[in-house]
């Protein structure tokens, strides 16, 4: 099976609150704005960035930004081997995490996805897939980085290639941790090693710049 290699994620932006734009698939929230009620009892957090102040960052480096932009959210990512990501400042255990994301602009070499139970930039587990067609699972933990599975980023058929938009999800229950993209399971793995910590997006490159994803329709369900 072909492989990508995932360099070392470079993690080494610094953003610990916030997210992305483009809103390919628009579904219907429970909640907006950045809320935590609504008609779902199951759900505990959701945002569709239809409000800036819902309290995801909004910041502007030379390596690249994450803001709100017409009314999704936005990574643009101008280093090589580099990945930036940002989280709402809260805390959750068990957790369901939905979200659309969409390649904007930039290769389909790239990487994006979800985090779960991250603690600090040190500290957090990750889920993502490249608009080439390739995924990967793992955890930053002590600031060491362990890709679960093979050495790599398998690839699969799952993931909806170029600027096709892809509904992602990623649940971490307990010391269980699953990955699917468009409905389809695409990985399964136990790690206890975080128990608790926010939410959050990511998006990066590999060896050429420019990746701009957008994020849209954000949930946080109960699982």
């Amino acid at each position: 099976m072909k492989k990508k290699m995932l360099f070392v994620l470079s993690l080494g932006l610094v953003l610990v609150l916030a997210l992305t734009s483009c809103s390919a698939i628009k579904s219907v929230l429970p909640s907006t704005g950045g809320s935590n009620s609504g008609k779902d009892s199951n759900v505990l957090f959701s945002d569709d960035f239809s409000k800036t102040s819902s309290g995801w960052d909004q910041t502007t480096t030379d390596s690249g930004s994450t803001d709100y932009k017409n009314d999704a959210y936005e990574i643009i990512v101008n280093a090589t081997n580099y990945d930036m990501w940002a989280n709402p400042g809260l805390t959750f255990t068990d957790t369901r995490i939905e979200v659309d994301a969409t390649k904007v602009a930039g290769s389909d070499n790239n990487d994006f996805g979800v985090l779960c139970r991250y603690v600090d930039v040190d500290n957090y587990y990750f889920a993502i897939v490249a608009s080439d067609g390739f995924y990967g699972m793992g955890k930053m933990v002590d600031g060491t980085q362990t890709i679960f599975g093979d050495a790599g980023m398998p690839e699969t058929d799952k993931v909806k290639p170029g600027s096709i938009p892809n509904h992602l999800r990623f649940d971490c229950v307990g010391s269980k941790l699953s990955f699917y993209a468009n409905g389809n399971l695409l990985a399964e793995y136990e790690d206890s090693s975080l128990t608790s910590g926010d939410v959050g997006l990511i998006a990066g490159t590999f060896t050429e710049s420019g990746t701009d994803v957008s994020f849209d329709n954000f949930i946080v369900y109960k699982p």
